[in-house]
């Protein structure tokens, strides 16, 4: 079979297979599953083993299994809620607890005593024993042989309706039509054989059926040869796409954008503070970058508090100079309400307006915003709404999207398109900014269509925090350590972090610490900030501490960025234990900028898991972000330093930077060759791997 038909054959939809109609159809759309090639890339989340019975004296706490046992006791319970409870023996003569919390009627009387039961599911430690809660299971004759399965089972991602076994068997039916392996391979056989890479076809069957002897925990890690062969190709379809990405953007026009009033120059004069070297030097590079005719793709990574702001205002008024309008958006209201206040203060005196334009805004406000806006006014500061249906621009010169990974390409890309001037072929210039250091290998990949500026230096007059971790048993310690520091003229934070619970949890934990401090600290004034209080409340709180009116600000992870009280040097974090690195790190970032020696101290709760152990001894440590970040990709892996798989950009199927990273080297030679020699096979990659995506891979 030849490469077109063999794409062909992929591109057939799914109800050409015998089975499916319209409503699994509908179900399998909803998973993005339209077409025999989508049904081939849907690959298994893990993997379950049920070759084999284990015997229930055989169980251990945290491993997955398939027993066979019978009922010998029931136990209905309606305490906190209705519960269900049997215990099943076997023939090693030991017991294990099912408990289930949702059941009707019919499943309880079925699971009565005497019935024989093949149960699969997670075995957990519990107060009266080793139970499974909610486990697979099937009503078994009393004489009935138990059918072991004869390789390992898949588990896909499905959505609600579809069944594991339903969804196998669609897999199945279309791994059938899988063609043959020199019409599969997309990756021309010379390349293949340079860099050791296996047979696609062969790797896609082992990844959907692994053979009985299949290691379990390389695939269950996703070290297993046959995932790294797949994972090779969904990075290599990665590094393409942001390539031509890149490719297709520099071919457009964007305006030279150069200062001539002098407005430069009277902003620097007005700073209290010299630039630092390295930011003269990535000035420079954006400076250079914006007075070319091709669109600056610039991405500024710098430590909290290295000065990514004065170069971005910088930039901005070589826009304004040169009659273009700027647009900035960071992700929360927070953070761009500290961008307004800093371009503001640092632009009005100068005669450039600076306009606000946020979600909150409704109305006659929000109406007179968009208007300035398509009148011209020259620089525009906001959220997310920036993007929306309706915010027109005069003219948009440049882009400042900061904290880039919470929006992903696809919205950076929307406000883009927006700056377009289809009457001149122009697109804007874009500058991203980052405090979240990004390490080496991950710049590699996952901003391949971006220029790296590094500001590697912190203002001068900044003091290294030191950090040390406390038990929480020592917190009232902790308390007389605030109370003396504010006795001295200092400033405190105590910082709540409730992470995965609700917002509503989140602000009472912050009452109850606020609560306490404020008994503790009888004579002074204590604020408290969370994400229920509305801003304008938020923004009185915050102001009134950066005044020095308050010694103590309680609050939520609200204050993580854009938050600048010099006169603070105390920073207490809660249940330090529950936080990823780069999120530690930008909290005690609001820390140490003032010339007082600043103190950051870990609370959290014994006892410390191994992971929680490695991040807090990072912490006390190093300040260097960059190795925090390096170290934040080795323990939790891309999707989470980049700031969620939500992005758009790193939702990958089977590869993992942290662990693949080995790959990327060979990915970009394969990548290079493939883009100079062979774009139909990258255009075919980008859309088995990216499919509807592919759009943004040609933006």
């Amino acid at each position: 079979m030849s490469l077109a038909a063999a794409t062909d054959a992929g591109a057939q939809p799914v109800t050409r297979l015998t089975g499916v109609g319209p409503a699994l159809e509908a179900l399998l759309h909803k998973l993005g599953l339209e077409c025999l090639q989508d049904l081939w890339f849907h690959l298994p989340l893990r993997y379950e083993d049920r070759t084999r019975v284990t015997a229930i004296a055989d169980l251990r706490a945290g491993q997955s299994a398939q027993v066979v046992g019978v009922v010998e006791a029931v136990e209905r319970g309606f305490r906190y809620r209705p519960q269900l409870k049997v215990a099943i023996c076997d023939d090693s003569r030991q017991t294990l607890q099912l408990r289930f919390f949702h059941f009707n009627r019919a499943q309880a009387e079925q699971l009565a005593p005497g019935a024989r039961l093949l149960c699969f599911g997670e075995v957990r430690q519990s107060a009266q024993g080793l139970e499974m809660v909610h486990p697979q299971y099937r009503r078994l004759g009393a004489a009935e042989a138990v059918a072991v399965e004869d390789r390992l089972s898949p588990i896909y991602p499905t959505t609600e309706g579809l069944g594991q076994k339903r969804l196998a068997g669609v897999i199945a039916k279309a791994l059938a039509l899988l063609p043959s392996d020199s019409a599969l391979e997309l990756i021309p056989r010379d390349l293949c054989a340079t860099h050791g890479l296996a047979s696609l076809r062969d790797a896609l069957l082992t990844v959907h059926r692994p053979p009985p002897d299949a290691r379990l925990d390389l695939l269950l890690g996703g070290r297993h040869p046959a995932q790294q062969r797949l994972a090779f190709e969904e990075l290599l379809t990665q590094h393409l796409s942001l390539k031509r990405m890149r490719a297709a953007v520099q071919k457009r026009k964007a305006p030279r954008l150069a200062e001539a009033g002098g407005l430069r120059e009277q902003m620097l004069e007005s700073l209290p503070f010299a630039l630092t070297a390295a930011q003269q030097r990535v000035d420079a590079e954006v400076r250079r970058d914006l007075a070319q005719a091709h669109p600056m793709l610039r991405l500024v990574q710098g430590d909290v508090g290295s000065g990514k702001t004065v170069v971005a205002a910088l930039a901005a008024l070589a826009a304004v100079e040169s009659g273009h309008q700027v647009a900035l958006m960071a992700p929360t209201e927070l953070l761009a309400e500290q961008h307004l206040r800093n371009f503001r203060h640092w632009l009005t005196p100068l005669g450039v307006e600076v306009e606000w334009l946020a979600g909150k805004q409704q109305g006659r406000a929000r109406d007179a915003a968009m208007r300035r806006v398509a009148d011209g006014v020259p620089i525009t500061v906001g959220t997310h709404a920036l993007m929306q249906e309706g915010v027109r621009f005069a003219r948009l010169g440049l882009v400042i999207v900061d904290e880039q990974h919470r929006f992903g390409v696809q919205q950076r890309l929307a406000l883009h398109d927006k700056g377009a001037d289809h009457a001149r072929g122009e697109v804007p210039h874009q500058l991203v900014l980052t405090a979240t250091p990004i390490p080496r290998t991950l710049a590699m990949s996952a901003y391949a269509d971006l220029d790296v500026s590094t500001i590697d230096e912190l203002p001068p007059g900044r003091t290294p925090v030191q950090t040390v971790a406390v038990s929480n048993a020592r917190r009232a310690e902790v308390v007389e350590r605030i109370r003396v520091a504010c006795a001295e003229g200092r400033q405190a934070y105590w910082v709540c972090t409730l992470i995965e619970e609700s917002e509503q949890l989140r602000a009472q934990a912050a009452e109850v610490a606020h609560a306490e401090l404020s008994a503790a600290l009888a004579d002074c004034r204590v604020g408290l900030v969370h994400g229920r209080l509305k801003p304008k409340d938020k923004q009185a709180v915050m102001d009134a501490f950066k005044a020095g009116e308050l010694v103590a600000l309680v609050a939520t992870t609200v204050i993580e960025v854009g938050v600048d009280v010099p006169n603070a040097s105390l920073m207490v974090i809660e249940n330090s234990e529950r936080l990823g690195l780069a999120q530690l790190h930008q909290l005690r970032g609001r820390v140490g900028r003032g010339a007082v020696a600043s103190n950051c101290v870990l609370l959290y709760q014994p006892p410390l898991g191994q992971l929680a152990r490695e991040r807090l001894a990072v912490m006390r440590e190093t300040n260097d972000g960059f190795r925090i970040a390096e170290k934040d990709l080795e323990l939790r892996g891309p999707g989470e330093v980049l700031g969620t798989r939500q992005t758009g950009q790193l939702g990958f199927r089977i590869a993992d930077l942290a662990r693949d990273a080995h790959l990327l080297p060979a990915v970009q030679q394969v990548g290079e060759r493939l883009l100079a020699e062979h774009p139909r096979e990258a255009d075919l990659l980008i859309a088995r791997w990216i499919g509807g995506a592919a759009r943004y891979a040609r933006a």
